[in-house]
């Protein structure tokens, strides 16, 4: 995750790094295996943490991606996801988490969630945790700055020694630090927009989309500006526990036929703008961030 979208106070979070807090209701259910409502076996054999239920650990918030909005969560992944559960014939329910127990896929191996959605980039080091669905979204780090701090490119940012900002155990974090910047490290990325508005920070490096959603808001519009959208060849993908070979066809097979009948564009257009024909048909996945 590094990324896409301004933020509200969060209504739901996780507060350990051990709990989440179920975000999506669903039917109560007995924990039955006889293929009904609440069996943990759902569809072609897809074994499940909890039965009747796809059980979701993500991050918020994070729009486009996911995000509470009037009390439900919602965004581009979560869609995406919903099109898995609705293959496996259940629900999906959402927990959501700290992220950095995305990096070492913590919460699917304690057997807590079935999968893992957070606008997560995939790296060959998170390849060692966990095993990535087929790409999903391709990537981009914007510069964002505040208007009135004279910078007009990455450039600026050093020459100026202007103090910059990013989310957490992203990769907009990690290609600050290799760019030689030493930023703020903010939890989350309301809190990366909240630095810059404080003024605590002058400009902050966070995913495209996440920046788009956030200058929709004419108040952000008229304070910040983009000043740099690097192509540092990041995509996204979910997430499943390794070996979990049966869940990760499903996810697969749910994206390969999104983009086959138009449900992918129709999403994209929805949750992060305009769409691009090149999101449809992702290259190889980068060995890195």
């Amino acid at each position: 995750m590094n990324t896409l979208l301004g933020r509200r106070t969060r209504v739901l979070a996780a507060t350990t790094a051990t709990a989440g807090l179920v975000l999506v209701s669903v039917s109560a259910c007995t924990s039955t295996d006889n293929g009904g409502s609440g069996s943990k076996t759902a569809a072609g054999g897809v074994q499940l943490v909890k039965g009747g239920q796809l059980t979701t650990c993500t991050h918020l918030p994070y729009p486009p991606f996911q995000s509470d909005v009037g009390g439900k969560v919602q965004g581009f992944d979560v869609s995406l996801v919903d099109l898995v559960a609705k293959d496996l014939g259940v629900k999906q329910d959402i927990l959501d988490t700290p992220f950095e127990n995305f990096k070492t896929g913590a919460f699917l191996n304690a057997g807590q969630c079935d999968l893992a959605a957070a606008g997560m980039t995939i790296t060959e080091e998170r390849k060692k945790n966990v095993d990535f669905s087929d790409p999903y979204f391709d990537a981009t780090q914007a510069v964002l700055v505040d208007k009135k701090s004279g910078v007009n490119s990455l450039a600026d940012l050093k020459s100026k020694k202007v103090k910059l900002g990013a989310q957490a155990q992203t990769t907009g974090e990690e290609y600050a630090q290799k760019q030689g910047f030493d930023p703020v490290s903010f939890e989350s990325s309301d809190a990366v927009l909240n630095g810059l508005r404080s003024g605590q920070v002058k400009a902050v490096i966070i995913d495209y989309p996440v920046v788009q959603g956030w200058l929709k808001t004419k108040a952000n519009a008229d304070a910040f500006k983009v000043v740099d959208n690097l192509n540092t060849g990041e995509q996204y993908g979910f997430t499943v526990k390794k070996g979990n070979t049966k869940l990760l066809a499903a996810v697969n097979k749910a994206i390969t036929d999104a983009k086959a009948d138009g449900t992918y564009k129709k999403l994209y257009e929805k949750w992060i703008g305009p769409y691009d024909e090149s999101a449809a048909a992702p290259s190889a996945s980068p060995s890195s961030s």
